[in-house]
């Protein structure tokens, strides 16, 4: 009787993260929705149940920078059970139509407290999460714009997560893209334009990824011929000096 008892009591993460109850409500975003902005109270955490989302912060002179992509399976405004409740660093928006679960900062701290089944899962998130934005960090820094673009692609592709990627990726503007790794809207054209002659992505308004893609970010391997012709001024420059040498 006791062990029938038990096990009608083991606690259900995914049927807690996919059904409204005590605390937690279902939403549903529209394309460009925020979930929350910058500077709004941190009283909640949301858990993305379908669609996807961006991470963006904008800077005291107006700039705005994007952080994150993200995806079914993941949390948005983790920060909130951290400490006091205090303000959003950042504004999260959906970039196509989202189903999420709203979760209330109390009851998010309670069933992390209550249920070890739901804290190991969300220890898991933040240190995907963690690692990822090293993996990011170490992209800005060290690889071309061009190779960015094709991880941010990839990425948004889902390339490198269980099941098929979903190679149509949702509608997002060259300009997103190019406040995403960190260069200009023209540069993001000139490397789309590349990818596509080469047969690494189809876009008609929506963007085709195709596995290929992989062959930029893991082993830079482009023809030749293609790098020669378009190949940066300066490039050429080192090449003359190398050559007279």
């Amino acid at each position: 009787m006791a062990d029938g008892a038990s096990a009608v009591n083991v606690f259900d993460a995914a049927a807690f993260l996919a059904s409204a109850g005590l605390g937690r409500r279902i939403v549903h975003l529209k394309t460009k929705d925020p979930f929350f902005s910058q500077g709004d109270s941190a009283d909640c955490v949301y858990y993305l149940q379908k669609g996807r989302a961006k991470l963006t912060v904008v800077s005291p002179r107006g700039k705005e920078a994007t952080l994150a992509l993200l995806s079914a399976g993941d949390f948005i405004g983790e920060e909130s059970i951290a400490g006091a409740v205090g303000l959003r660093m950042a504004t999260a928006t959906a970039i196509a139509a989202c189903t999420a679960l709203k979760i209330q900062r109390d009851e998010m701290i309670r069933v992390l407290h209550d249920e070890h089944v739901f804290s190991d899962l969300f220890l898991k998130f933040m240190l995907a999460r963690s690692m990822r934005t090293q993996a990011d960090l170490v992209d800005q820094l060290f690889n071309s714009s061009e190779k960015r673009l094709a991880r941010i692609l990839l990425l948004m592709a889902e390339f490198g997560k269980q099941g098929e990627p979903e190679t149509l990726i949702p509608k997002i503007t060259q300009e997103t893209l190019a406040e995403m790794i960190g260069t200009t809207r023209s540069r993001v054209s000139f490397f789309m334009n590349r990818f596509r002659k080469l047969g690494f992505i189809e876009y008609n308004g929506r963007i085709r990824v195709h596995k290929s893609l992989l062959n930029v970010v893991l082993y830079d391997q482009v023809p030749e011929q293609n790098t020669e012709t378009v190949s940066l001024p300066h490039h050429r420059e080192k090449a003359k000096a190398v050559s007279c040498n």
